[in-house]
């Protein structure tokens, strides 16, 4: 189905949903995004989830549901991500949602259109995390036009490590897309990285929603569960949290090699590499295109031997 924003028709954004365990989470918090009031085209990829998430993606039936599949082998979550970015048609808007996101808004995809709509000079925009997350937003500048309203990032401030737009939810313009390309697979510092690479080395502006309302719980009682009478775990030694939490490596990643993210940016700050980014899923972009495969594939082992 095609959506109308004023004059321009357009296609529905394309919504990448990937899963790694907490299923109890993907259960409560994929609902919500089914709840929404807004039409859009999901691609949900599960991560290798050892806990019955992919049976219970399997038995969704929803008509936006446009691909559900299974990797055998976790690579870690850009990799999955760059699948579904792969899937994207040229004017399509790209979003993506973290499994630990509760979306309270139900019109929240027409909010993420309007700013863009309205100011297209935006190639990224995201939403400050929710609670539990207490994160103080980045330096910001509020930007309104005919009563619509966002905070651009500033991106002067030196800590980049700060001054991002997190990846939990965030939707990004599709001539921003042809840009920059897929998330960085050399360095797999995910959205610190992304932010960075929009920021300061193309023309396009990034910021925060203040309008589209989340929550990110990290875990629930087993008596809370939606799926508590269809859960395989004996919920006293195990649970999907406690799964999870024996193979959620991503902290564990960037301590070892957070260095390949700081070779990134010196490269870009002397221009030895350009802001396209390109994938190993797909071979074209990584022969047009400079990419370190030995970083990559270094990344991809990493987490096959970790998080499996």
């Amino acid at each position: 189905m095609l959506i109308t924003k004023g004059q321009v028709i357009m296609l529905p954004p394309l919504l990448s949903y990937v899963t790694f365990n907490r299923l109890g989470l993907t259960v409560q918090n994929l609902t919500s995004i089914l709840e929404s009031s807004d039409d859009f085209e999901m691609h949900i990829i599960d991560n290798n989830s050892t806990d019955g998430t992919w049976q219970y993606i399997q038995s969704l039936k929803d008509s936006r549901i446009m691909s559900k599949a299974r990797i055998t082998l976790n690579y870690g979550q850009i990799y999955a991500l760059n699948i579904n970015l792969l899937k994207r048609r040229p004017d399509q808007y790209f979003i993506t949602v973290d499994n630990d996101v509760y979306i309270e808004t139900k019109d929240w995809i027409s909010r993420f259109l309007k700013v863009f709509e309205t100011f297209p000079e935006v190639g990224l925009l995201g939403v400050q995390r929710g609670l539990p997350y207490t994160d103080q937003l980045p330096p910001v500048t509020p930007k309104v036009k005919d009563s619509v309203f966002f905070l651009e990032l500033d991106n002067t401030t030196p800590n980049i490590e700060q001054n991002y737009i997190p990846g939990s939810l965030m939707c990004l313009r599709p001539e921003l897309i042809n840009e920059i390309g897929y998330w960085c697979e050399e360095n797999y510092y995910g959205d610190i990285e992304l932010s960075n690479r929009v920021n300061n080395y193309t023309s396009f502006k990034s910021g925060f929603m203040t309008n589209i309302s989340i929550k990110m719980p990290q875990t629930m009682e087993c008596s809370t569960c939606p799926y508590n009478s269809q859960c395989t775990f004996n919920k006293i030694t195990e649970t999907c949290f406690s799964n999870y939490n024996k193979l959620y490596k991503n902290e564990e990643f960037k301590r070892n090699y957070k260095w390949k993210f700081e070779e990134t940016i010196t490269d870009l700050n002397s221009g030895a590499r350009p802001v396209y980014c390109a994938s190993a899923n797909d071979i074209a972009s990584s022969i047009d295109h400079i990419y370190n495969s030995e970083w990559a594939m270094e990344n991809f082992n990493y987490y096959i031997n970790n998080a499996n």
